[in-house]
């Protein structure tokens, strides 16, 4: 198993991706191709002293910088960028996965043109893990389809829950469908068509789901448009921002309050570690013909090592081969109508 990691991805490249590379190759004992601009890349490897280590290099020119606002078109204006070049490198059977910290959009561009997708599979996902009480839950999609079909939900509910069983190890994962109340009948037409579809699926469908169940640890899968997704992951992440900042505030606000916040530091350190998206690695395209994780672009070493673990369990697992063949098996659930074009969505009342 080879995994090509994307030097040039994320805030901190290639600094932390090579760093992290160097602590996955020691941690997983996986040959790791860095592919990127070669000398930044093997001076980075330099300063490591990573002789011994299965780390190769892959030299690519371009670069796609985080802040692209067309990434598309950067992917098509700069064909040897590192995303795509590794992307290729997975296409050839170079290499059996990608992982980059780098512009999310860029990745599913090139992903789409070099990977394409899975037999069956309508629209690629992005799916992350979200923390909650009972467990990282998976919410899909979280930005690649901002509009959506009833089959789009059915085949993410799929690809979810497989997510979750082969990389997280959750066996028979709950898979709920995101809207604005339990009762049938609530949310968008897309929403409220895809709820049969989900129901005659083989998942352990539990049915409608409020916003509130995800946190609550009530689902294992969370199911919704790429629109809804990112809203709720970008408002987790301020929320969690602000939950800080106010108990900081109350910790030092006074002496006894600063005695408080003392004691209760290690189990301050704990609860941080839960939140801490460096403990999950990063996002999964799902539905391209293999297996791409995109981590956060402020990840650092740490970030990018548990990322290419997540690569690694996924490759182990057999995750591509697993999502073709659920897709396969509810080939038939969706009509002719259930694919055909939305209406524009109307909200019913909550």
């Amino acid at each position: 198993m080879r995994i090509v990691v994307d030097a040039m991805g994320g805030d901190q490249a290639p600094a932390a991706a090579v760093e992290g590379a160097f602590l996955a190759a020691r941690a997983f004992g996986r040959p790791i191709v860095l592919v990127g601009r070669a000398p930044d890349i093997e001076a980075e490897l330099a300063r490591h002293g990573a002789s011994g280590l299965d780390i190769a290099v892959a030299h690519a020119a371009d670069v796609i910088g985080m802040n692209e606002l067309s990434p598309a078109a950067a992917v098509r204006r700069h064909p040897d960028n590192s995303i795509s070049h590794g992307l290729r490198m997975v296409r050839h059977g170079e290499a059996e996965a990608f992982v980059t910290a780098g512009h999310t959009g860029a990745t599913m561009a090139a992903a789409a043109l070099n990977l394409g997708r899975i037999h069956g599979v309508s629209r690629a996902a992005v799916a992350t893990p979200f923390p909650t009480l009972g467990g990282p839950c998976i919410l899909l999609d979280v930005g690649a389809n901002v509009e959506v079909k009833p089959v789009y939900l059915l085949q993410f509910g799929i690809m979810g829950a497989i997510l979750a069983e082969r990389v997280l190890g959750i066996a028979d994962p709950r898979v709920g469908l995101l809207t604005i109340g339990e009762e049938r009948g609530k949310g968008t037409p897309a929403v409220q068509a895809a709820l049969p579809l989900l129901e005659r699926s083989n998942l352990n469908f539990v049915g409608n789901i409020e916003g509130r169940d995800i946190p609550s640890g009530n689902v294992d899968v969370a199911v919704t448009d790429g629109f809804t997704g990112n809203i709720i992951v970008k408002f987790a992440e301020g929320t969690g921002a602000l939950v800080r900042e106010i108990l900081r505030e109350a910790a030092t606000g006074d002496p006894i309050s600063m005695l408080g916040g003392l004691l209760m530091r290690s189990a301050w350190r704990r609860a941080s570690q839960r939140m801490d998206y460096r403990a999950y690695g990063g996002a999964t395209l799902l539905g391209v013909r293999g297996v791409v994780v995109i981590g956060h672009g402020r990840s650092d070493a740490e970030a990018v090592k548990t990322a290419i673990g997540v690569a690694v369990r996924a490759v182990e697992n057999r995750l591509v081969a697993a999502i073709e063949a659920g897709v396969a098996s509810t080939a038939g659930l969706a009509s002719p109508v259930d694919d055909a074009p939305e209406p524009a969505p109307a909200l019913a009342a909550s």
